[in-house]
This record gives C-alpha cells, sequence and structure tokens, in this order.
C-alpha cells in the first residue's frame, strides 16, 4: 500500500510540474463588439517561462453543436480572421484548415530561440458569426478564459465594449468560473457595468488552473447586433448534393444521347451472328470484356478441332483436381488477336509442350489475360459510332477533372460527408463510363441476334431442341461457349440432360466417372471455374499495415500551452 501511495505522490508531482512550465501572471482581454455582426479580441498576457521554452500556442474551437429552444441541433462554424501578434513571429491556420480541424492555431515564436523568465504576448484577432440571434434577445457568450489552458492564470481582468446605443441592466451580464458546466453565476470576480463597458477581474488569491475556465453572457436586445444570414440556408448546409444532382444529371443525358443503343426488335434466333467467336459476343451483350468472355474461347476451340480438355484426378484427401489442356492444331493465321494471344500464351509461353495444366499458369497468365481483354475491346470498335467513343473519353476526362476540383471544394464548405459522398459518385460514375458507347447499324444488327439467341437459351423447350439436334447433332458442342460467355451454361445444359446425347468427344477425365451429360456439364463447369480464378490470379503483395449559461460554456473554446 505504501509503495502505491508513493507511486501516486510522484505521478501528482510529474503531472505538476508538467503543468508548471510556465505561469500566467496576469491576463486581460477586450473584445469590441461591432453592430455589423462580428467582434475583435484583444488578449495580453504576462508570463512566466520557469523552463526554457520557445513560446506559447494558442488555440481556438470553431466547430460547435448548439441545442435550440425547440431542441434541435445546430451545427455552427465560427470565423476567426485578421490574426495578428505584435512584436513577434508566429504561425496561424488558414480557413481551409480551420474548417478541417475545427480548431484554428496561433503558435508564438521561433524554433531557433528559446526564452525563459518573464515575457510579454499580445494576440489580436477577429471572431465571425458567434451570435447567438432569438426573438427576444442577442447574446455574446464568449470563453474569456477557456478550459484548455494547461497553465495556471494568477490574474485574470477584462472589458467588453458594447457598440454606441446598446443600454443594458445590471441583470443582462454574467459571469460564470469554474469547471466545464458551472452554471452558477461567479462569485471569485468583481464586475461592473459603466456606459458601454462591461467589465470584471478576478479577486485577490483567486487562479484559474488548467480545465477550468471563464465565460462571459450579455444578453443586449433583439436586433443589436446585426444577424449575417446565408442567401440560400440550404446551398450552405446542403449545397454539394445540388452539384452532384447537376453532375449525375448531365452524366445521364451524355448517356441518352451518345451511349444509348438505338432501340432494337429483339426476335428469337437459335444460333449466334454467323462468324463471330463467343468472346466477341459476350462483348458485344453488355459492352464490357470481362474473363468469362475469355474463357468461353477455350470449348469454343475444343469444339472446332483446336484442342482437348482433361479433367485430372489428383490423389490425396487435400489434393484438389486439376485441368490438361492438349493442343491439336493451331489457330488460322485470319484469327483476331485477342484469341491468339491466349491461345499462343498457354502453348508457347511455358515452353514447346503441347500440354498445360491450368494449375501451371497461377500468378503467371494474368498478364496474358489482360493484354487479352484490351484487344477484344480494341477488335470490338467496328460495331461502334466514333464520335461515341470521343465523347465518351472526353466524359471520362471531365470526370475526372471534376474530381480534383471539386474534393477540396466539398470538403471546405460541407465536409468530410459531402467529399466521400461526391468521391464515391464520380468514381462510380467512372465505373458506369464504359457503357457511354452507342452502336453503329452493324452492331445493332449484332445485338439483335445476339439478344434473341440469349432469350432462347433462357426459354428454350426440349421439342425445339430436340429438332435442332436432328438437325445438327453438335448443336450444343457448337452453342456451349456462347452459353458460358452469357454467364448461362448450367442453364443451357440441364436442357439437355433427357436428350440422351454425348458429351462432347473432346472433353475427358480420368477420375474413372463415366462421362454422361450430366456428370460432364458438373464436371465441365468445375474445370472452367477453376480455370477463371487461376488464369487470372496475380501475385499478392505484402504490406503493413443564472443567466441561463455557464463556465465554458460559450463560443471560443479551446485553450493553448507552451512549445
Amino acid at each position: 500500500m505504501k509503495k502505491v501511495f508513493f507511486l501516486l505522490v510522484i505521478l501528482i508531482g510529474c503531472i505538476d510540474l508538467f503543468a508548471q512550465d510556465f505561469t500566467v501572471k496576469n491576463y486581460s482581454v477586450e473584445v469590441f463588439i461591432n453592430k455589423d455582426g462580428y467582434f475583435d479580441v484583444v488578449e495580453k498576457y504576462q508570463l512566466n517561462f520557469e523552463v526554457p521554452k520557445h513560446g506559447i500556442y494558442r488555440d481556438i474551437k470553431v466547430c460547435y453543436d448548439l441545442e435550440n429552444q425547440d431542441g434541435t441541433i445546430e451545427n455552427r462554424e465560427i470565423q476567426i480572421g485578421n490574426i495578428e501578434v505584435p512584436g513577434y513571429k508566429f504561425e496561424k491556420t488558414s480557413k481551409f484548415q480551420q474548417r478541417i480541424s475545427c480548431n484554428a492555431q496561433i503558435k508564438i515564436g521561433d524554433a531557433g530561440i528559446t526564452l525563459v523568465g518573464d515575457q510579454d504576448y499580445e494576440i489580436r484577432y477577429r471572431v465571425y458569426n458567434a451570435f447567438l440571434h432569438g426573438e427576444s434577445q442577442v447574446q455574446f457568450y464568449w470563453n474569456i478564459k477557456p478550459n484548455n489552458w494547461i497553465a495556471d492564470f494568477k490574474q485574470i481582468d477584462f472589458k467588453i465594449h458594447l457598440p454606441e446605443g446598446v443600454n443594458l441592466t445590471s441583470n443582462s451580464a454574467f459571469i460564470y468560473s469554474g469547471l466545464v458546466g458551472n452554471s452558477t453565476p461567479s462569485v471569485d470576480f468583481e464586475s461592473k457595468l459603466e456606459g458601454q463597458v462591461f467589465s470584471g477581474k478576478s479577486n485577490p488569491g483567486i487562479t484559474s488552473s488548467g480545465g477550468e475556465a471563464v465565460t462571459v453572457l450579455i444578453k443586449m436586445p433583439p436586433e443589436t447586433i446585426r444577424e449575417i444570414k446565408p442567401l440560400w440556408p440550404f446551398w450552405t448546409e446542403n449545397g454539394w448534393t445540388l452539384l452532384l444532382a447537376a453532375i449525375v444529371f448531365s452524366f445521364y443525358r451524355i448517356w441518352l444521347l451518345h451511349g444509348k443503343d438505338d432501340h432494337v426488335t429483339t426476335t428469337t434466333s437459335y444460333y449466334p451472328p454467323k462468324g463471330m467467336d463467343p468472346a466477341m459476343a459476350g462483348f458485344l451483350i453488355d459492352d464490357s470484356g470481362d474473363t468469362s468472355d475469355l474463357i468461353s474461347l477455350i470449348p469454343f476451340w475444343a469444339s472446332n478441332g483446336y484442342l482437348t480438355i482433361e479433367e485430372i484426378d489428383k490423389k490425396g484427401w487435400f489434393a484438389k483436381d486439376d485441368t490438361k489442356l492438349t493442343k491439336l492444331k493451331s489457330l488460322p493465321s485470319e484469327t483476331p488477336a485477342y484469341q491468339k494471344k491466349i491461345f499462343e500464351g498457354l502453348f508457347s509461353k511455358y515452353g514447346d509442350s503441347q500440354e498445360v495444366l491450368i494449375s501451371s499458369l497461377k500468378e503467371k497468365f494474368y498478364t496474358t489475360m489482360n493484354e487479352s481483354k484490351s484487344s477484344l475491346k480494341d477488335a470490338a470498335q467496328i460495331f461502334y459510332v466514333n464520335k461515341s467513343r470521343r465523347i465518351r473519353n472526353y466524359t471520362i476526362g471531365g470526370l475526372i477533372l471534376t474530381l480534383f476540383i471539386l474534393a477540396p471544394i466539398t470538403l471546405f464548405f460541407w465536409g468530410i460527408l459531402a467529399l466521400v459522398v461526391t468521391i464515391v459518385t464520380l468514381i462510380f460514375l467512372l465505373i458506369m463510363s464504359q457503357y457511354l458507347i452507342k452502336k453503329n447499324p452493324e452492331g445493332n444488327q449484332a445485338l439483335t441476334e445476339l439478344k434473341g439467341f440469349k432469350s432462347f437459351i433462357k426459354i428454350a423447350e426440349e421439342n425445339k431442341l430436340k429438332m435442332l439436334l436432328k438437325e445438327d447433332p453438335t448443336y450444343f458442342e457448337s452453342t456451349m461457349s456462347y452459353a458460358l460467355a452469357f454467364g448461362l451454361f448450367e442453364k443451357w445444359s440441364k436442357k439437355f440432360d433427357a436428350l440422351n446425347i454425348p458429351p462432347p468427344t473432346w472433353y475427358s477425365s480420368n477420375t474413372g466417372r463415366m462421362l454422361n451429360m450430366n456428370h460432364f456439364s458438373q464436371s465441365f463447369s468445375s474445370s472452367i471455374n477453376s480455370a477463371r480464378s487461376t488464369m487470372i490470379s496475380a501475385p499478392s503483395s505484402s504490406g503493413s499495415s443564472g443567466g441561463g449559461g455557464s463556465s465554458g460554456g460559450g463560443f471560443g473554446g479551446g485553450g493553448g500551452g507552451s512549445w
């Protein structure tokens, strides 16, 4: 117990030593209230540095949550300007920094100079938007000495100069002191009202310590002080929503004029457009080239005799099955570049072998896939209007420029929430910009056929499929890659389960299971899903990751210290 007591004594002594590195021997404040809605403050400090210091700093809180008489909360932001520190070098926060940090700081002194002993400082500044306007009165409610000073204030005096013609009664001005929240008028100060000046002085022997505040409340007649109201309050509070609405509407108009495809009639089609591979079909159906579009080329090549696919059963409890692709012949010279990039990447990039295991592509093949996506997009441009593509590029550039301009503006005027919503909205529009491209007549014709074929995949009935298989026994093999590109392979393959057709000959499995149509669709789905995730996998990167007032209750919160 003695050890605990000893430690507490040392701790209290250290805190006291820290708090007493300087003492304010006399603190004098003068406030000059102006009818135009602001007031000027002059703070004078006579203090003693007990250890070497560069100077002092003064913090003034600028953001407040005020409770109105009807119980609603008003977010009030005051402004601090016209800052002067005669005779000393000082630094001050800009208006932008004030809004971001909700604090105005005045840092006095020189980092290359230390001071000790008695020093005098004078700080001047102007305060805007810090009056409380009501129907029956206007209140000046200001912390003459805020509670967050870490030093002791031995003597405090103040003078509040009222505007000419403003007459007060003795029960219109109050002083509160002590810990924050004390609502009993102070007995630690002697005050008086003479003409246009309300003044006060702390009684002998009274010290205001850290955590204690001195607050003055003056109630003036209504309309004594001009209330500075915004021309349009909604803009002041929520103007960012109007800016975002205008941007979204402009984007929508651009899409209507230059991005929305012409209306095309969709008629049922039993085949994809002639001469179009599934990757291009997948791109045109949604104006975007994704991994499924490119993966659909594997069964497309297999059905055309360029390769075979084999499911490999890996032995062991936790072993994962693999897929082997075997090259049968090369692609024709006239094959589109995006097909060649993937095909040659599979069978040429990793040696002369005509076989490749999908697992061997992990964290190696993603660059080939990305290059192929870009090549597919380039090849698809023959189906789109050139002007539409230029306007899309201009729109993307405009959105990026708007993001860089609007982000700091919304942060400065409306805060963090406005900034976050603005960034998210503009990033969303940037993502949606890929759809700001309009198809030409050839593209519209292709889209008509693609929509008709996609619709048929969804609604096809057994009798119609039987007729198609009778006309072409390889109908399923020749269409399954397109269903894969549309994201409808499982739905499409299930329609053929009961039709007793053999699975494709280019697909095999060494798992020992008999391959019927149902087993094939399950096995192929598993293999193709594994290929999709493996072929786009990239190496992971590591990182690190009385009068109705109270002491401390008014504007002018904050404090200060030495440095």
